[in-house]
């Protein structure tokens, strides 16, 4: 194309907008707590562990770096404060001049202490989606399928 755009081979939509939407699905597939590689369930074992491997395409969620959850964990903090930003701005404009301080006062740290636990599985996932968006699975990342 002229414009600069770059096509797909069969000349369909530009690949940007391909990347785009293939990116809208990882973390669409996340934030459901489902695999952001193929969909599937299972992938989260428990609130606060993910399966070693998902169960339908056997990605592995550490993609084999030692320090991998880090990524994670910095996500789930930044996630939470600004969770805690937007409650805080809408409960400012909602109850302006009457704004709840009291509430405030008290309810916010017991957020601000309750939001990374309650999204910690979210967290990982939306990060491990936002891992595949910029580097897209290779075939060390799965485990082989252990037999029955």
């Amino acid at each position: 194309m002229g414009d600069g755009r770059q096509v797909d081979r069969a000349g369909s939509a530009p690949m940007r907008f391909q990347g785009f939407r293939r990116a809208a699905v990882l973390f669409a597939r996340a934030v459901t707590l489902r695999c952001p590689h193929c969909g599937g369930r299972g992938i989260v074992a428990t609130w606060f562990k993910l399966a070693p491997t998902c169960p339908t395409c056997h990605l592995r969620p550490e993609r084999g770096e030692s320090d991998y959850f880090l990524g994670g964990m910095m996500f789930n903090i930044a996630l939470a404060e600004s969770v805690f930003v937007v409650v805080l701005i809408v409960t400012l404009v909602v109850t302006w001049p009457r704004v709840p301080w009291a509430l405030l006062q008290y309810g916010a740290p017991a957020a601000m202490v309750l939001a990374p636990i309650i999204l910690y599985p979210f967290s990982k996932l939306v990060w491990l989606a936002f891992d595949l968006t910029l580097r897209p699975v290779v075939p060390n990342d799965f485990a082989p399928p252990q037999p029955h």
